[in-house]
């Protein structure tokens, strides 16, 4: 089995959290993805909200690391069989840019929603995952 790292940031800001969606998909997901080889967690994190909102942000903190095997159902490759992700969160904020879609790549648009708007949206779990490493209840 495949094992894949990647590297996410929470960014909440006046108690809204940025979120791009996947493309191609219906759900919301947390700014983040894979790391590049010899590339460090960090500067993935920060590389990737960039890409993907168009933000320049300063991690503040490691906030833990999820490990999840996803199945070949689960996968949006199901064909690809099972992968082991670990996924390194930070906790980061805004300190540039303005926020744009990503033209190409795994997310089509960016937004900020309410923490309280969270729990209705179609999202991955490590959203839940990740907000609750950030000292914010379950979402639902």
């Amino acid at each position: 089995m495949p094992l894949r790292v990647g590297a996410y940031a929470v960014v909440i800001d006046s108690g809204r959290v940025l979120l791009p969606h996947w493309r191609g998909d219906v759900r919301w997901m947390l700014p983040g993805g894979g790391i590049e080889p010899g590339e460090d967690p960090a500067d993935a994190a920060v590389r990737e909200v960039l890409e993907e909102t168009g933000y320049d942000v300063v991690l503040d903190e490691l906030l833990g690391i999820d490990s999840l095997v996803l199945s070949p159902a689960d996968r949006t490759n199901a064909s690809g069989g099972p992968v082991h992700w670990l996924r390194v969160v930070y906790r980061a904020h805004v300190v540039g840019g303005e926020l744009r879609d990503e033209a190409v790549g795994t997310t089509d648009t960016a937004s900020w929603f309410g923490l309280a708007e969270v729990a209705g949206l179609e999202r991955v779990e490590l959203v839940d995952v990740a907000l609750r490493m950030a000292g914010h209840a379950a979402v639902g």
